[in-house]
């Protein structure tokens, strides 16, 4: 039997796997995107998506949070993956065990633990109104606050275990040679260390706006009635209106920008500055 044959052979379960709940079900929702109500070909969903303002506004809060999330992701992440890279084994897998121990337990819950803190009568409101540092409880839900403190703590694993790997790469002599030449740690860290885990940052960001643009579960119990993100609006015209072609294209809509986003952030890093990082 022949190699090519092979690897066919071993990996054709799975192609068809693929083929069957992810391909073909794609295929048949890209073409009732395209169908009207009487099921003809109409590219009316899309021209309605395009000239309402409310899905235009609603695609752009959808991309903010989105954005927020992966800021905040990228500044309470890179620090717990600089000390990673530092730390020992053991203390490495120590914090690889707590970063990743949320996981396990199911996002629903997880966002039923933030509503108790962060509700009008949760921990945070009832302590510093306890303290007399507020007179009325902040709104930490039900906004898009709410929905990128949720999404923040779902995804920011994959932006610390992103940036790390890549700082584990790094060859500490690096940085030894930078301050025998005199630089400082903050001139090494622009110089040295940033340039060589941009490939991480790249994937640490790129998974965590990825994920949020295309977040349900965390909108719909965080964002409440009032703030709608477009897969929420998409599961709405599926599920609640029945509208399956309309949230067909909404939901094309979605993938369309995360991946025209995506692609265009990745050139842009690749091309300016630290383009050689990428060159191997």
């Amino acid at each position: 039997m022949s190699k090519r044959l092979s690897v066919t052979l071993l990996t054709a379960p799975a192609m068809i796997l693929l083929l069957g709940v992810f391909i073909l079900p794609m295929l048949m929702m890209l073409l009732l995107s395209f169908q009207d109500e009487n099921q003809a070909f109409s590219l009316h969903n899309y021209s309605l998506f395009i000239q309402d303002p409310y899905y235009l506004e609603i695609l752009w809060r959808t991309i903010r949070v989105s954005l927020w999330t992966v800021l905040v992701s990228l500044l309470l992440g890179f620090p717990v993956a600089m000390y990673m890279a530092q730390a020992t084994g053991k203390m490495r897998g120590i914090v690889t065990m707590l970063i990743l121990a949320p996981h396990l337990i199911s996002v629903v819950i997880r966002n039923f633990g933030w509503v108790v803190v962060l509700g009008e009568k949760g921990w945070i409101n009832e302590t510093l109104t306890s303290l007399g540092l507020i007179d009325q409880p902040l709104r930490l839900l039900y906004n898009e606050l709410g929905i990128v403190i949720g999404l923040t703590d779902s995804f920011i694993a994959y932006m610390v275990l992103a940036i790390a790997t890549s700082l584990y790469a790094i060859d500490p002599s690096l940085n030894k040679a930078a301050s025998i030449l005199g630089a400082s740690r903050i001139r090494t860290f622009f110089s040295v260390t940033l340039p060589l885990c941009l490939p991480g940052i790249i994937a640490g960001t790129t998974l965590v706006f990825s994920l949020s643009m295309s977040a349900f579960v965390t909108p719909a119990l965080m964002g409440g009635t009032s703030v709608k993100v477009l897969p929420v609006i998409a599961y709405e015209q599926i599920m609640a209106t029945l509208n399956w072609p309309l949230g067909a294209a909404l939901a094309f809509l979605l993938l369309g920008s995360t991946i025209l986003l995506v692609t265009l952030y990745t050139k842009l890093i690749e091309t300016k500055r630290y383009k050689e990082v990428f060159a191997s």
